[in-house]
């Protein structure tokens, strides 16, 4: 299926590796230009070459850090105009609330909510001057079922989907869409650091933990960063205007609800 996007400009943030990764991979599949984003130059620039030699399109790497007005100004300098913007930072570390303090909590909110309505309000305007937008936000499915250790990013990560919610059904009879993908357990260095926290709490491996989360979930296995990248190219396809403020979850069906 051509998504209709060859050739558009795109914005990846935290694309280096996981999830990021997947979803600058997916794109660059179609053809899209590419500005990836992470804090370490030298796996992101190992990223970029990657994409460039396999679909030939042109990437460019800005390793900055997203959370701070410094690193979106450097991300926009080398994009002020994307057609399409994937948002995703790493998750504030788990715990215990009563470890969290006013600074944490300022941490969680600046990287998981601030950074990308920032990058949002920096783009969204000339995607409507254009009628062609696609703003997909990298979540958590701890948004429709929130994780007890994982509270500064239930709270953070709420925060952001509330005001998209709003804000996506004002913009679509543009041609711009905002929908968030909410990632369950994938294959991804998040993960692993999760697994070994809860190895260290159990007294079991970290191939215990792991392999109860697997029969746990109702798909037996871990998601893969490909099909999350698969996930988000759709969103951001020239059919996908449709879909507008919506909130996908992606987790082998571990939450259980009929909506």
């Amino acid at each position: 299926m051509d998504l209709g996007i060859k050739g558009r400009k795109a914005i990846v943030c935290a694309a280096s590796k996981g999830l990021g990764k997947g979803c600058a991979q997916a794109l660059a599949a179609e053809g899209v230009e590419l500005v990836i984003n992470a804090r370490g130059a030298d796996a992101l620039e190992a990223t970029a070459g990657e994409l460039r030699a396999k679909h030939g399109v042109k990437v460019t790497a800005v390793a900055c850090d997203v959370t701070t007005a410094e690193g979106r100004a450097k991300l926009l300098a080398a994009c002020p105009d994307p057609d399409i913007l994937v948002n995703n930072a790493g998750g504030p570390p788990p715990g215990d609330f009563r470890e969290w303090d006013e600074k944490a909590w300022h941490a969680a909110v600046e990287a998981n909510m601030i950074a990308p309505i920032m990058l949002i309000r920096a783009t969204v305007d000339a995607m409507i001057a254009r009628r062609f937008g696609r703003i997909v936000n990298i979540t958590s499915a701890a948004v429709k079922n929130p994780i007890p250790f994982l509270g500064l990013s239930n709270g953070a990560r709420a925060g952001l989907t509330g005001f998209v919610a709003g804000l996506s059904r004002q913009i679509a009879r543009h041609n711009v869409t905002i929908n968030a993908l909410l990632p369950g357990p994938f294959e991804t260095d998040r993960l692993r650091a999760t697994l070994a926290a809860g190895s260290k709490s159990s007294g079991k491996s970290v191939e215990e933990v792991a392999d109860e989360r697997r029969k746990a979930n109702p798909a037996g296995r871990f998601g893969t960063a490909e099909e999350f990248g698969a996930a988000c190219a759709f969103l951001c396809g020239a059919q996908a205007g449709y879909i507008v403020g919506q909130n996908i979850v992606l987790d082998g069906g571990a939450f259980n609800g009929t909506m």
